[in-house]
Order: structure tokens, then C-alpha cells, then sequence
């Protein structure tokens, strides 16, 4: 893409567009990106992040993540904060897929004690955790225990036995954010979502064994503080979300806001995909209720993967979890809109943050993390693509600007349909697995639309991260075996 002539760069890593921009800008929007990750976006993610700032209520800037991409309404990598009274709520700002995020688990095990089991553990992967479109899980619910696992979130699983009570103190939110209430939510959401707790799905959707490598610790004092601790030591990282259960929601509330938009509240916007109602609005606060449903029903449906996984684990190494050392580092979740108190001109104030395809940071000492990383700073997974390596950093007090947001993976660098084209599924697999990288599949076609090339290079995306002081380096994860959807 051609830089706009009108592009302020305000740092190495941080450029504005001025409200001068585009008629109806209400804020400028800020775009966190070095010079060749600005160049290599598209020239939506431009169009999209300048509409973004037009929507009522919004505060500061309209951001873009350096692994910002074209989405669905906001670029996939945005952030808008609203004032939680004068503001709205778009679900076009949070996504289809609701909090779909990240998990990532410990082992004590090293790479040398996993790779002569490597295979064994793929294959039991793919076989306990169901993968790829229409997916069904091993837990079964009736449609009213569905209603009640998503307002309760993980703390469902841990009542029924999947997992650990310490699982949820390693989870944003604990792993239940409050306010869910599924009497907001359609029947055919219901229908959709309650056969899929514990799948990953398809897409970009992954479950991952991975290896610290001693090159690869950036911070020792900060990878220890989250658990990395022995050369080569062995992870398991996941990434998905809330399926069909989720994009029903945002189906049916979109349908709502359109109709409720230009009729009921006089709002005008620039592009009917960030269809939106103010937050205080009826329609606003059943879609904010229905949506944290859909946050819940994330956790949970990760909760009960990490349970199978140390099931897995457990029975490939006759040990059980605990002694293998099966403990969850965190859990973040991506595309959602939260309720959180920042310092808007130095006075704290409660604000909607939209993240779409973009991860909470806490920085050391925030509310809201866990206690055990008070001093470090939260979590943050990033998920690379399945043929370079993941990362795992840590939230920094300079995190404010972006009301302590970042990136959340790679971005894609080309869209699936001309993934599909220049790769081969089979190809692909045989090609990783000469490079280490065992992979089981529910799909070659899925495969080839998450090829290596088809993403930016995360340690780009990560270095402009960290250079613009959005978070902090810790340690990159490369994969040795993969579940894809």
C-alpha cells in the first residue's frame, strides 16, 4: 500500500491520520506499524481504521495492531475505546468468533523426553480434541445446561470436573465475565453452540506443541516469573473460540442494530458493517449481555480442550498431570468489548474497549491480572502461523496508550482463497514434517490457507510491538507438532 501524503509518523513505530482525513472523523486514528508492515497492509485496513473513528462516543484515537489486516467492519487488529454513556457498542468491533483466544499450558518435559513420543501424542491430540467445520465434542449437554455452562463460563467445567481451581486464577476474567444472561440469547445461537464445547473448530484454529529453546528467552527473570524455566522445555499453546455459538449472536444483534440504527437513534455511519446502538440502549445492553455469553462459552469450551490435553499427556507418559507438571500459564481472550476503568486526561474513568483481533496487556501491578504476575505484568500469547513460532510477552506500564492493547498473532499476508491457490494441503504437511513439525489435519484445502507465507512474519509484528511500548519480549515458542482445524 502507498502511504498516504497526509500520514503524520509520530515515531519509528506509531503513525496518525488527522480528523482532516475523512469527513465525519471524531478522532484521529493511530496506526502501530514499522514502515514495511504499514506498506505490506492493505489499503482497507486505512479505510476501515478512518470509519472506526467516525463512530459515536469514541475516545483518543482509533488504533490498528502491527498485525492489522481488512475484517469484517473494523480492521482486524483494532481498538476503539467508547464512552461508556455518549457511546455505542458494534459488534462489527468485536467479531464473529467472540473471544477467540489463546491458552497456553507448561510441561516439565523437554523436547528430547516428547519427540521420540511426538507422533503418539499428534495422534491422540487430534483424536480427543475434535477439529474442523461442524465439529461435535465428547460433552454432552442438554440445550438448558448449554444456557447455564455459558453464563457461568470455565467455573461450569471446573464444577463438572474439568480441571483445576487454579486454572481459573490463570484466566482474564477468571474465566467467567459477569453480566452473561442467556435469555438474550436466540434459540438458534443455542442450537448451534451447545454440541461444541471442547472443539477447536476450523480456520486459523490450532492446538500446538512447542519448545523454548535457550536462544529463544529473551527476559530469563520474566520467562521464570510465567514458568519457563529448563532449556527446551516443552508447551502446549491453543487458539480458538466460541464457534457457531458466537457468530450466531453477532448474526442476530446485527440484524437488531440495522433495523434500531437509523429508525430508532438517528445514527449515521460510513459502512453497514459496524451496524451499532448506543451502549445504554436496550439493544445495546441485550447484545453486551449476549456477547459475554459468548466470552463464556470461549472459556469454557477452552477449559475443557486443556483437560483433554492433559488427559492425553497423562496417558502417554503413565504420569499424571501434575507430576508432568500440566500447569496453564494463562488465558487471553481476543475479540470482545469490556467494560474497564482508564485515565482518560488523567482522570480515571469507566470506558467500553473494543478489541477485534487485538489482546489485552495489563502492565505490572493493574487490577485484573493474577496475583502470581503482579510484578511481571500479564500474560500475552501470540499465536505465529503453524510453520514459524508463536511468542509469549508480558504487558508494560507504557501499555496506556493503547489502553494496554496489542497485537494478537501474525495478520494475515494474503487472503485464504490465494492460499488455497499457490499451496497444497499435502504438500504442506510433508513439507513440515522433513522441517520437525509433525501435523494432523482435519482438512489439506484448511491446511494450505494457513501456510507459512500466507502470514506476516511475526517476530516483525512483535518487534514493532515491543518498539512502540505496547508490550514486552519474552519468549518465542517454535512448533514441533500440530492440530489444525
Amino acid at each position: 500500500m502507498a502511504i498516504p501524503a497526509n500520514i503524520i509518523r509520530v515515531s519509528e513505530t506509531v503513525w496518525e491520520i488527522p480528523v482532516s482525513y475523512k469527513d465525519g472523523m471524531r478522532v484521529p486514528a493511530r496506526i502501530y506499524a514499522t514502515e514495511k508492515l504499514l506498506r505490506d497492509m492493505d489499503e482497507g485496513v486505512i479505510d476501515q481504521v478512518t470509519n472506526v473513528a467516525t463512530l459515536p462516543g469514541i475516545l483518543k484515537y482509533a488504533y490498528c495492531m502491527p498485525d492489522g489486516h481488512w475484517g469484517y467492519g473494523f480492521p482486524i487488529g483494532g481498538v476503539a475505546a467508547m464512552d461508556a454513556d455518549r457511546g455505542v457498542i458494534s459488534p462489527g468491533g468485536i467479531g464473529f468468533d467472540v473471544n477467540c483466544g489463546m491458552r497456553l499450558m507448561l510441561t516439565r518435559l523437554t523436547e528430547e523426553e516428547v519427540r521420540p513420543r511426538l507422533r503418539q501424542l499428534v495422534d491422540m491430540l487430534f483424536q480427543r480434541v475434535p477439529a474442523g467445520v461442524g465439529s461435535t465434542g465428547f460433552v454432552r449437554v442438554s440445550q438448558d445446561e448449554f444456557r447455564r455452562a455459558v453464563e457461568q463460563g470455565a467455573r461450569w467445567c471446573i464444577k463438572n470436573g474439568y480441571g483445576w481451581h487454579e486454572d481459573l486464577e490463570r484466566t482474564e476474567e477468571e474465566g467467567c465475565i459477569s453480566g452473561a444472561d442467556a435469555s438474550k440469547v436466540s434459540a438458534r445461537a443455542v442450537e448451534r453452540g451447545f454440541k461444541q464445547l471442547g472443539t477447536l473448530g476450523s480456520g486459523n484454529h490450532y492446538l500446538e506443541i512447542q519448545v523454548a529453546r535457550p536462544g529463544n528467552v529473551f527476559d530469563p527473570k520474566l520467562a521464570e516469573a510465567f514458568g519457563i524455566t529448563i532449556p527446551n522445555q516443552v508447551v502446549v499453546m491453543f487458539h480458538c473460540g466460541s464457534r457457531g455459538f458466537g457468530h450466531q449472536i453477532a448474526t442476530d444483534y446485527l440484524q437488531i442494530f440495522l433495523k434500531a440504527m437509523t429508525g430508532k437513534y438517528g445514527i449515521r455511519i460510513l459502512d453497514r458493517e459496524l451496524a451499532c446502538a448506543p451502549f445504554r440502549s436496550t439493544e445495546g445492553q441485550d447484545y453486551f449481555a449476549a456477547m459475554k455469553c459468548a466470552i463464556n462459552m470461549s472459556f469454557a469450551n477452552r477449559q475443557i480442550i486443556l483437560h483433554r490435553i492433559r488427559e492425553v499427556f497423562s496417558e502417554v507418559f503413565g504420569k499424571d498431570p501434575a507430576s508432568l507438571g500440566l500447569h496453564q500459564v494463562y488465558d487471553v481472550a481476543h475479540n470482545t468489548a469490556k467494560l474497564e476503568t482508564h485515565c482518560i486526561d488523567g482522570v480515571p474513568q469507566e470506558i467500553l474497549i473494543h478489541r477485534k483481533g487485538a489482546t489485552r496487556a495489563f502492565g505490572p501491578g493493574m487490577p485484573g491480572i493474577p496475583e502470581i504476575y503482579g510484578r511481571a505484568g500479564q500474560p500475552v500469547i501470540i499465536g505465529g502461523s503453524m510453520e514459524t513460532g508463536s511468542y509469549l510477552l508480558a504487558g508494560v506500564p507504557s501499555g496506556e496508550q493503547t489502553f494496554f492493547s496489542t497485537a494478537h498473532g501474525s495478520g494475515r499476508a494474503m487472503s485464504r482463497t490465494q492460499a488455497k491457490r499457490q499451496f497444497r494441503g499435502r504438500e504442506l504437511l510433508e513439507q513440515m514434517e522433513a522441517r520437525g513439525i509433525l501435523v494432523r489435519t482435519a482438512s489439506y484445502s484448511g491446511l494450505a490457507e494457513e501456510a507459512g507465507p500466507a502470514y506476516k512474519v511475526i517476530d516483525d509484528v512483535i518487534d514493532a510491538a515491543e518498539q512502540a511500548g505496547i508490550s514486552r519480549r519474552v519468549v518465542r515458542l517454535v512448533p514441533i507438532g500440530n492440530v489444525k482445524g
